[in-house]
């Protein structure tokens, strides 16, 4: 394992290395571990050691990747109390969160072990040989997925655990058969290191190649930059900012030899509140959203940023209960001095535009670091002239948008930037007279929920998290989930290939006893 350094000051010690500290939100003030920044010389060795790595991991059965991949998870448990605790100390975040993240995390990983074991997910494809066809013979062509390479994964500031050391995007690399490089986050360096020690563990003891996984520590952009443009990368994960995601998708594009990126960056989450739906629970719907705006002080990719509906006395009265709820909730900790900084540059930003009306403001004292939750209002027209007001504020501010009828409706969501989510509030039979806004929101994210609230995230197969840009940048794939293996892999086709030579995916006696597709049928049978 490689290691390197995290925030909030950093400073530059005697031997000229950066050194810096992570920091306790709740306590207000710096942790006492001090970390090292990343070198050159770590960089250059962790992916030197990825690329070798490479060449044995690509091969290794899925038995054993399985094995490894439970191995971390286990590693992970092993850790108890002293992941918890530091969790918690780097965060703000409260024990149960610290714990429900670590179950999510294992779960991941196991999910995983079970994918690759089983083994179908290469998506093995066979079209045989026809010699006497005619015009022309017909060659025999095999297909399945393969590894890309050395995979650079960027650790999130709102996930310590899930979707970062050995997050969504580690699991799903190091399954695929990619050794992977994380560019651990600096506001909770002491948590990844944990984790890093853990997957460091669990691959001495299933005997991976060596530099199978590397964690690499920095509290600004540079490593991360020449991890990106290094020739030896040949992907890249991120969950963050339109802001970071877009800078290392630009970084990979102008390389010698472009990588994939897929990040995972901006999204306010719209949600439509259909008129007898407000009508008949107004009230009830207004609190579970207070809640659900509210809920991990707003920290979210999934928040209910933006809430939309038509004019009417249903719209007005969810305005004022929802005003009225949020503002019994408790603030709560928010993750780092710096996002609390952002939070409220970004509310003061929408609030001061011309137009919007401040329905709820906590306005009470509240401790350092602690979120203040907002809700305004504005009208559709303004909001549709106003390209600001779609700004994400990342925090628990969410914005009501009243629209004069239905098309300015259908028009405000046409109008949208990709979203991670779309929600729908609709009483019983109400939805099938409002198709066009379910096509118009469909067209604009990757999920779409009916009567619930977008916070919460299932890990399965059948998840999609990622979205138009700039909810992710290529909504083709998706961040969580078993499905989340296919950004890093490619396929890859033999012809005419010796039978003894193939992996043993594509034999004819099919060894694996794998799902394979022959001749357009999906089977497990032997040719």
């Amino acid at each position: 394992m490689i290691t390197g350094k995290n925030q909030i000051g950093n400073t530059l010690s005697a031997t000229g290395t950066i050194t810096f500290t992570t920091y306790n939100p709740e306590l207000d003030r710096e942790n006492d571990v001090v970390f090292t920044e990343a070198t050159k010389e770590e960089i250059e060795q962790s992916l030197s050691l990825a690329t070798d790595a490479f060449k044995e991991f690509r091969n290794i059965s899925g038995k054993k990747k399985a094995e490894f991949l439970n191995a971390i998870a286990d590693e992970i448990l092993a850790l108890d109390d002293t992941l918890v605790k530091t969790y918690c100390s780097e965060t703000g975040l409260p024990e149960g969160r610290a714990k429900g993240e670590r179950g999510r995390t294992v779960g991941q990983l196991r999910s995983f072990a079970t994918l690759v074991e089983e083994g179908s997910w290469v998506e093995a494809t066979i079209d045989k040989v026809q010699p006497n066809r005619e015009p022309m013979p017909k060659a025999d062509i095999r297909k399945m997925n393969i590894p890309l390479g050395p995979v650079v994964v960027f650790g999130a500031s709102n996930f310590p655990l899930a979707y970062s050391t050995a997050g969504g995007d580690t699991a799903a690399a190091l399954a695929a058969g990619c050794p992977v490089i994380v560019k651990s986050h600096p506001m909770h360096a002491g948590t990844g290191e944990l984790v890093a020690s853990a997957i460091v563990k669990a691959a001495k003891k299933t005997g991976m190649p060596n530099g199978v996984f590397s964690n690499l520590n920095s509290s600004g952009i540079e490593v991360g930059q020449q991890l990106v443009a290094h020739p030896k990368v040949k992907a890249v994960g991120f969950t963050g900012s339109i802001k970071g995601g877009r800078a290392l998708l630009d970084l990979a594009a102008k390389r010698e030899e472009p990588i994939p990126v897929f990040a995972e960056m901006g999204s306010i989450n719209p949600v439509v509140l259909l008129p007898k739906a407000l009508e008949n629970r107004a009230a009830d719907i207004a609190k579970t959203y207070a809640g659900s705006i509210t809920l991990g002080t707003g920290q979210f990719c999934t928040n209910p940023g933006l809430l939309l509906g038509i004019k009417s006395k249903g719209l007005t009265d969810f305005v004022e209960q929802l005003s009225t709820e949020i503002i019994k909730i408790e603030p709560s900790c928010m993750l780092h001095p710096n996002i609390k900084k952002g939070y409220e540059a970004n509310k003061s930003k929408i609030v001061n535009e011309d137009k919007v009306e401040i329905k709820a403001n906590y306005t009470s004292d509240v401790h350092n670091n602690y979120a203040q939750q907002a809700v305004v209002t504005v009208e559709g027209k303004t909001f549709l002239e106003n390209p600001t007001l779609h700004l994400e504020v990342f925090g628990p501010f969410s914005m009501v948008v009243q629209c004069d009828n239905v098309t300015e409706l259908e028009t405000v969501i046409s109008n949208l930037e990709g979203q991670l989510t779309g929600t729908i509030i609709s009483d019983d039979n109400e939805l099938s007279s409002y198709n066009i806004l379910v096509d118009a929101l469909q067209n604009r994210v990757g999920r779409i929920i009916f009567n619930g609230v977008p916070t919460g995230v299932e890990v399965c197969g059948s998840m999609v998290h990622g979205g138009p840009y700039p909810a992710s940048t290529d909504s083709r794939f998706t961040a969580v989930g078993i499905n989340s293996i296919k950004r890093w892999v490619r396929p890859f086709s033999y012809q005419s290939w010796p039978n003894h030579l193939l992996p043993k995916e594509l034999q004819n006696d099919n060894p694996l006893n794998i799902f394979r597709t022959i001749d357009g049928e999906r089977t497990k049978d032997k040719i």
